[in-house]
This record gives C-alpha cells, structure tokens and sequence, in this order.
C-alpha cells in the first residue's frame, strides 16, 4: 500500500495494490495489519455506501461530535469524486485548512479522514459510489457540517452544485464554534 500523507496532520491518501489479470484485479481495500504498521490502527465499526445520481452532487462538509466523533476511510466504487477533508480542531495550526484528492474506481486511491475534520465530496461523474469504513455509528444527535463554500475549498465544479437543505444550510466556518479541540502530540 502507498500512504502519502497530506499537509494536514493524520490525514493521508492510501493507494492499495491491485493485482490484475484478464479478468480484472483484486486488492485488499483494508487490512488491520497493514494498516497498523502505518500507524493508523483505527477500530472500524460501521460501512456506508452511497450513489449520486448527478455530475456535481456536493455532500459535505459533515462530521460526527463526540462522544460519537468518527474517523472514515472513504473509498469510490464506481464512478469519481473530488473528495476533501477540512481541519475544524479549535486551536490547531491548520484550522480551516484543507487537502483534497480525486477518488475513482481507476485509480483505486482511499483518503484517511481522522477524528475532527470535516468530510464532503462532489461527484465528479454520473452514478458515482462511494464506500467508507467509520470507526463509530451514526448518531443523529451528533450529526453535524460547515458549508461547502465557507472553507477556501476549490471545488473543481461547473455550475452550482447538487446540495441537500442540510448542506446548503448549514454554518459557514467563521461561524462555526466547533466541538473539536486541537491537543498538541
């Protein structure tokens, strides 16, 4: 597996081996061991799958709060995506920042999202899929977001984006008081 990491502390792009022949390839999208001796030995709970319709079906920027906050590894199935993590750690010295990658059924690549960032993606082609492990269950309660225009983000979008009413209401990041706290390492 590669890991690039990413300017954002603990967010990193993964890129697992494919082994391919005339019928196709196989990879191992999540192993614990590998995982863990590249440091990141996360406890993963929960699989979500979602498909969008539509070019330009922005989702994000979302968040769980603790005690329910959750690390995602965010995988496409089909299709692509323009996927991007934003830092909302109080305090930290990349609050506010972001990194993003482009996630296709191609190019096999996965993003790391940890504990106190933000996570959102715009399709970047038709019936796109995306899969992701989390590390806790979805709760409503903590169910959380920052508006997708708020942050700095270059969108690679034509046109206005495909949001819910959740999204397209949710606070913009200087508005923000976030239940994320930077502890330095």
């Amino acid at each position: 597996m590669i890991v690039e990491k990413t300017k954002l502390d603990g967010v990193a792009i993964l890129t697992p081996k494919r082994f391919g022949d005339a019928r196709g390839f196989f990879c191992e999208s999540w192993n614990r061991q590998a995982m863990a001796a590249a440091g990141f030995d996360i406890d993963w709970v929960q699989d979500n799958h979602s498909m969008s319709e539509r070019t330009g079906t922005l989702r994000g920027l979302h968040f769980q709060a603790p005690p329910h906050a959750q690390a995602k590894l965010v995988r496409c199935g089909r299709g692509a995506l323009f996927d991007v993590v934003v830092d909302i750690r109080r305090g930290s010295p990349t609050f506010g920042q972001w990194a993003g990658a482009e996630l296709s059924f191609e190019n096999g690549r996965q993003i790391l999202v940890p504990e106190g960032f933000a996570h959102g993606f715009v399709t970047l082609q038709p019936e796109t899929e995306i899969i992701y492990k989390c590390s806790d269950f979805y709760a409503p309660e903590a169910d959380g977001a920052v508006l997708w225009s708020s942050c700095g983000v270059d969108w690679p979008l034509e046109g206005d984006p495909v949001l819910s009413e959740k999204d397209a209401a949710a606070p913009a990041l200087a508005d923000f008081d976030g239940p994320f706290t930077w502890q330095q390492p």
